[in-house]
C-alpha cells in the first residue's frame, strides 16, 4: 500500500525535480515508511511506501533489466506467481513478480494477478510507461495531460499540489455528486483529470496514450445450473482461499466488524484460519435512537473468540474533525459512512497496520434492496437503480441538475450483457461505478489518511467466479438478499443470526445538521461553491428541516460539497472545526 506518481514527457523534455518532490510530498500520508524515485530521460516515477510485505528489501522502485516499477497495493498471489512461472526475484516483495511478468508478457502481464493494485512500469527499451489498475478498482490511479506530456498519481490532489493541473470543477460531475453522492466513469470532478478505469492497462509514450486494454472484474454469461449444496461448497472454498490470501502480511492485521452479514462472514473465516484471536473493531454513535450495531457485533466477537474494540463517535468529534475527513476525499464521495470509517481507521492504527472488511459482499452476492426492485418488470413496480436524485423536488438549487444520469445510462448499457438476468445486470452496474467510485474511494482515503491498509476479500476473482453466475434464487428469495451467504453463515457461524431482520447502518448526520442548523445553514449557504449553485434562503430552510430523511440527505450533500470545495478548489487548509473552517475569511 503506497502512493505513486509520475511524469511521461515527450523526448527531449526533462522531468522537473521540484515537481517530483511536490508529487511525493502530496502523497506522503499514503506511504509514511519511505520514498523513492526513478528518473530516466523524459520519464520519472515516484513512490511513497507503507511497508506491509517484505519489510527489509521491498523498497521501490523495483528494477529488472531495462524496466522499473512502482506500485500501490498488494498482489496477494505473489508466491504462486513465483513458483508457477519460475520467476527469479531479487526481493521478497509482492510487487516484483508483475515486473518480471511484464518483461515476458508485455501488456498482458496483469491477467494472472490476484489483488488490489495500481502499477506503473517504465520500459526503457520501448520508451513506454505502462499503467495498470486492478479489475474491481480497489486501488486508485489518475491521469492528466500536462505541459510536455502526461502525469499520473494515486490521488488527484497530488497533481494539483504539484501545479500540473488547475483545480476547476467539471459541472457534469458536480451534478452527479449532488444527486447520487458519487461520480461515474473515467471523468473526475476536476477538469483535466481522468481515472484509469478498473481493469485498464494503458501504454503511454511520447507523452500520449498509445494503447488501452481492459480486464473484466466479473465473468461473462448467464446463471449456471448448480444446486444449493454445490453453490455453498464453491463459495466456502473460494472465500476461504481469498481470506487466506488477504491475510498475507508481515505486520499485524485485524478487521472492521459491523453487525451485518458481510463482516460476519469475514470474521468467521478469519477465526477459522487464525490460531490467535482476530482483532476486530466496531463503531457506534452517541445519538439516542440511532442504528447501533455494537451490541450484536460484540456478541459475534465473543462467539468467535475475537479480541474486540468498540468506539463511540460523538457529534462533537464529528464537527471537530469533519474538515479533515472531507479533505481526504479529493475524488469526492459524499457517503456519510466516511465518518465512522475514518474514526475506525484512526483507532485501529494503534494496534494493526492492515484491516480486512466486507466491502463487495452486497454487490457480489445480491444484497441491496434496489436489486429486488430491478428484478421486477416495470409493470410490477420494477425500476432502474438511482432514478431519483437527492435534490429532486426540493427547490434548493438554482437550476435543476440535468444529465446527471448520463453516466449511469451508459454503464447500464455496457453491463447488460447477453445472458445476464436483471439481477446480474444490476449487480454489474454497481460493480462498474458505485463500488469503485464510492465504497472503495471511501475505504482507500479514510484508511490511507492514517497509514493503514484496507483489504476486501469479497472482491476477488475466485469469489466472483464462484458467486456472480449463481441462479437468482440462490441470491434473492422472498424479499431477502444474499441468501447463499446467510445459509453459509447459518452453517458455519450461527451466532451471527444471519436471517434476522436487516437493521441497516446509518449515520445520524441529519440529526446533527438539524441541531446545528441555525449556525451551519447560513455558513454553508455563504460558501462560494454553494452560492454558485444554490439559493441561500432555501439552503437555510433545508438545514432546519434536515431531521427529515430526504432533507437530511440533501443537506449532508451540500455540507460535504461546501467543505470539499473550500479545501480542494479554493485551496484552504483544513484547520479548525467545521464551523471555524467554513467561517474563515
Amino acid at each position: 500500500m503506497c502512493g505513486i506518481a509520475g511524469l511521461i514527457l515527450r523526448q527531449g523534455q526533462s522531468p522537473d525535480a521540484t515537481i517530483l518532490q511536490k508529487l511525493t510530498g502530496a502523497l506522503a500520508h499514503r506511504g509514511p515508511d519511505g520514498a523513492g524515485h526513478h528518473v530516466s530521460g523524459p520519464v520519472a516515477l515516484a513512490h511513497t511506501r507503507l511497508a506491509i510485505i517484505d519489510l527489509a528489501t521491498g523498497d521501490q522502485p523495483l528494477f529488472a533489466g531495462p524496466a522499473a516499477l512502482v506500485a500501490n497495493g498488494e498482489v496477494y498471489n505473489y508466491r504462486e506467481l513465483r513458483a508457477d512461472h519460475a520467476l527469479s526475484c531479487a526481493t521478497g516483495s509482492d510487487c516484483e513478480p508483475p515486473l518480471h511478468l511484464f518483461r515476458r508478457d508485455g501488456l498482458g502481464f496483469a491477467d494472472g494477478l490476484r489483488g488490489m493494485y495500481a502499477v506503473a512500469i517504465h520500459d526503457r527499451v520501448s520508451r513506454q510507461v505502462v499503467l495498470s489498475r486492478d479489475p474491481f478498482g480497489i486501488k486508485p490511479m489518475y491521469l492528466a495531460e500536462v505541459p510536455g506530456g502526461m502525469a499520473f498519481a494515486s490521488e488527484p490532489q497530488a497533481l494539483i499540489a504539484a501545479g500540473l493541473v488547475a483545480p476547476r470543477v467539471r459541472p457534469e460531475s458536480r451534478a452527479e455528486l449532488l444527486q447520487m453522492q458519487f461520480t461515474t466513469g473515467a471523468e473526475t470532478i476536476f477538469e483535466g483529470i481522468t481515472r484509469v478505469l478498473p481493469g485498464e492497462t494503458i501504454a503511454l509514450g511520447e507523452g500520449r496514450v498509445l494503447e488501452r486494454r481492459r480486464r473484466a472484474a466479473l465473468p461473462e454469461g448467464g446463471p449456471l445450473a448448480v444446486t444449493e449444496a454445490e453453490a455453498l461448497a464453491r463459495f466456502d472454498a473460494a472465500f476461504r482461499d481469498s481470506v487466506d490470501l488477504h491475510q498475507r502480511s508481515d505486520v499485524p492485521y485485524g478487521m472492521f466488524l459491523s453487525g451485518g452479514t458481510d463482516s460476519a462472514a469475514v470474521l468467521a473465516m478469519m477465526s477459522r484460519l487464525n490460531e490467535q484471536p482476530v482483532r476486530a473493531f466496531t463503531a457506534g454513535f452517541d445519538v439516542p435512537g440511532a442504528a447501533d450495531e455494537r451490541e450484536h457485533a460484540a456478541t459475534m466477537a465473543r462467539a468467535a473468540g475475537a479480541w474486540h474494540e468498540t468506539i463511540t463517535v460523538s457529534r462533537e468529534e464529528v464537527w471537530r474533525h469533519l474538515p479533515e475527513i472531507v479533505a481526504g476525499m479529493d475524488d469526492p464521495a459524499a457517503d456519510y459512512a466516511i465518518i465512522p470509517t475514518w474514526f475506525l481507521a484512526r483507532r485501529a492504527r494503534q494496534d494493526v497496520k492492515v484491516v480486512l472488511s466486507g466491502e463487495g459482499g452486497d454487490e457480489i452476492l445480491g444484497g441491496y434492496g434496489r436489486y429486488r426492485a430491478a428484478m421486477r418488470p416495470w409493470w410490477l413496480g420494477g425500476k432502474a437503480p438511482r432514478t431519483h436524485g437527492a435534490f429532486d423536488r426540493l427547490d434548493v438549487l438554482r437550476q435543476a441538475p440535468t444529465g446527471w444520469r448520463d453516466g449511469m445510462v451508459a454503464a447500464e448499457a455496457a453491463t447488460a450483457l447477453p445472458g445476464r438476468t436483471r439481477l446480474m445486470a444490476a449487480q454489474a452496474l454497481d460493480v462498474a461505478d458505485w463500488l469503485p467510485n464510492d465504497l472503495l474511494i471511501k475505504l482507500d482515503r479514510c484508511l490511507m489518511a492514517h497509514g493503514i491498509e484496507g483489504r476486501t476479500p469479497f472482491l476477488d476473482a475466485a469469489v466472483a467466479e464462484a458467486c456472480f453466475r449463481l441462479p437468482d434464487a440462490l441470491k434473492v428469495r422472498k424479499g431477502m438478499g444474499k441468501l447463499l451467504l446467510r445459509q453459509w453463515l447459518a452453517q458455519h457461524f450461527p451466532a451471527s443470526e444471519p436471517f434476522r431482520p436487516k437493521q441497516g447502518f446509518t449515520v445520524p448526520v441529519g440529526a446533527w445538521i438539524a441541531d446545528a442548523a441555525e449556525k451551519l445553514g447560513p455558513l454553508v449557504a455563504a460558501q462560494a461553491g454553494v452560492a454558485e449553485i444554490a439559493k441561500p434562503e432555501k439552503v437555510a430552510a433545508l438545514f432546519r428541516a434536515a431531521a427529515g430523511k430526504r432533507e437530511g440527505f440533501a443537506a449532508w450533500h451540500l455540507l460535504f460539497y461546501a467543505l470539499w470545495h473550500r479545501r480542494h478548489i479554493e485551496g484552504r487548509k483544513a484547520e479548525g472545526d467545521a464551523f471555524a473552517f467554513l467561517g474563515q475569511g
